[in-house]
C-alpha cells in the first residue's frame, strides 16, 4: 500500500498539473471554423413553373475575426470572411445536382459568454448544373448564384458548435440563354462547426 501511494500521490499531482496548463479556450472569433450545413429550400419565385425542392450541402471555411467592435455589456460584433462549396442534390427538378462556390462576409453578434451568436450574410459566386431542355428548367450548365443567410449559432463544446438558420438562394445563368427563369429557393439549414 505504500508503494501504491507513493506512485499514485505524484502522478495525481502531474496530471493535475498538465490539466491547469491547458490553455484556455478562445473566443470562436478569435480562431478560423471549418462548418458542414445541409437543409431543404423550395421553390418560392414566378420565373419558372417548376416546383423545384433543393437539398444544398455546403462545406465553408470562415477566417478569425476580420474586425470587431464590443459594446459595454460584453457583447460583440463581428466580421469574418466565408467562403463555401455548394453540393446541391435537386429533389424534385428536372436536374439532379448542382456544384459550385460562393463567396461572402459572415456577420455576427456574439453575447458576451462568447456562447450565442446570431448570424447574417449575403454573397455569390458561380457553379454547374446539369440542364436539361425542359421548358422552365435552366438553359445551360454554367449557373450564378446568390444566397442571403441568417441564424443562430450556439457553442456546446470548447471547439464544437451547431448552428439552424434560413436561406435564400437564387440560381440562374445572368441572361446567357432566354429564356431564362432561375430558381429562386427559401428553406432552413442545420450546421455543425469546429475550429481549426
Amino acid at each position: 500500500m505504500h508503494h501504491f501511494i507513493k506512485i499514485a500521490l505524484p502522478a495525481a499531482v502531474l496530471s493535475v498539473v498538465a490539466f491547469a496548463s491547458e490553455p484556455t479556450p478562445g473566443r470562436p472569433w478569435e480562431s478560423g471554423a471549418l462548418t458542414v450545413e445541409s437543409g431543404m429550400l423550395w421553390e418560392i419565385g414566378s420565373g419558372t413553373p417548376i416546383a423545384y425542392r433543393l437539398v444544398p450541402t455546403q462545406f465553408s471555411w470562415r477566417s478569425a475575426e476580420f474586425w470587431g467592435f464590443a459594446f459595454s455589456d460584453g457583447s460583440r460584433i463581428v466580421i469574418r470572411h466565408r467562403l463555401a462549396l455548394i453540393g446541391t442534390w435537386i429533389q424534385s427538378g428536372p436536374e439532379s445536382h448542382y456544384v459550385g462556390i460562393s463567396g461572402s462576409p459572415s456577420l455576427e453578434w456574439w453575447d458576451k459568454t462568447g456562447t450565442w451568436s446570431l448570424f447574417t450574410g449575403s454573397g455569390g459566386g458561380f457553379g454547374w448544373i446539369d440542364s436539361r431542355e425542359v421548358k422552365g428548367g435552366q438553359g445551360q450548365d454554367f449557373t450564378l448564384n446568390w444566397f442571403i443567410r441568417g441564424g443562430i449559432e450556439h457553442v456546446t463544446a470548447r471547439n464544437l458548435r451547431w448552428s439552424v438558420g434560413i436561406m435564400y438562394q437564387h440560381m440562374s445563368n445572368g441572361g446567357q440563354t432566354k429564356p431564362n427563369p432561375g430558381i429562386d429557393a427559401l428553406g432552413f439549414t442545420l450546421g455543425y462547426s469546429w475550429k481549426y
